[in-house]
């Protein structure tokens, strides 16, 4: 394991897992923890021995939201020109699939981080919310724009403009969540299931990615022109030789991830 300032990381059976470490304040992402996460994602992306990524938090807090205390005396000029939360935005680069792991509290930039990634997985007593609005804000890593996507116009207008929590229960019937787990096993599931994705044929599972995230942001008629090129692509790799060589084979495929 490593130790960062605001964070740790190990790599687990291919899964590259990054927990959240700052329990006194609930995880509340700083921005010395945006810089720690987004450099880690870069440096799993580029590691050959992982095929996949969690980010987690503590059993308590996900992440209970942006670390107010850095902002609260900003002005405009001041936000605008540090422009703060752009840093998240590196993560959209990232190729590998990024799981969350959610247990406790995911609220504002938790919920929004939890967002971020390519699916969320939670703990059965997992809280969702963005409550922006409750310290004369709005979000600023994303959260009106993948909230909405994900759950609807109508549940994102009530989340973000009252500024309610929903469980995970809620969250999965939105389609905020995948899965829901027993407390103690949310990160054994969440590694599980990345350690799955991370034993398939690696070009086609960040192409996969890419399929799908092109979904929000084309007509369909684009994205199926889109999927077919990548479908097509996945030919180049030696992963599908082999995938369609062990189907008809009737044994279990050897990924080589490339």
């Amino acid at each position: 394991m490593r130790n960062l300032q605001t964070i740790t990381v190990e790599v687990i059976d291919r899964v590259g897992l990054i927990t959240l470490n700052r329990p006194k304040v609930l995880n509340a992402l700083s921005a010395r923890v945006a810089v720690e996460v987004v450099e880690v994602l870069k440096e799993l992306e580029e590691n050959a021995d992982v095929g996949a990524i969690v980010i987690t938090g503590s059993s308590r807090a996900f992440a209970a939201g942006a670390d107010i205390s850095e902002m609260a005396e900003k002005t405009f000029v001041d936000m605008y020109g540090d422009d703060m939360f752009s840093i998240w935005d590196e993560a959209r680069t990232i190729k590998k699939p990024i799981v969350a792991a959610v247990s406790g509290f995911a609220l504002g930039g938790g919920c929004e981080l939890a967002l971020l990634c390519d699916f969320a997985v939670a703990a059965e007593d997992a809280k969702f919310g963005l409550p922006e609005i409750k310290l004369g804000i709005i979000p600023g890593i994303g959260g009106t724009q993948r909230l909405t996507r994900a759950v609807g116009k109508a549940l994102a207008m009530d989340m973000i403009l009252t500024g309610r929590t929903i469980d995970a229960r809620e969250a999965m019937q939105s389609g905020l969540i995948s899965r829901i787990f027993p407390s103690s096993d949310v990160i054994t599931g969440a590694i599980e299931a990345a350690r799955i994705i991370a034993s398939y044929n690696g070009p086609a599972v960040a192409l996969a990615k890419e399929s799908v995230n092109s979904a929000f942001e084309t007509t369909l008629s684009q994205g199926l022109r889109h999927e077919r090129r990548l479908f097509q692509a996945t030919f180049a790799t030696e992963g599908q030789k082999e995938g369609m060589r062990a189907f008809l084979e009737k044994r279990s495929p050897q990924f080589t991830q490339r």
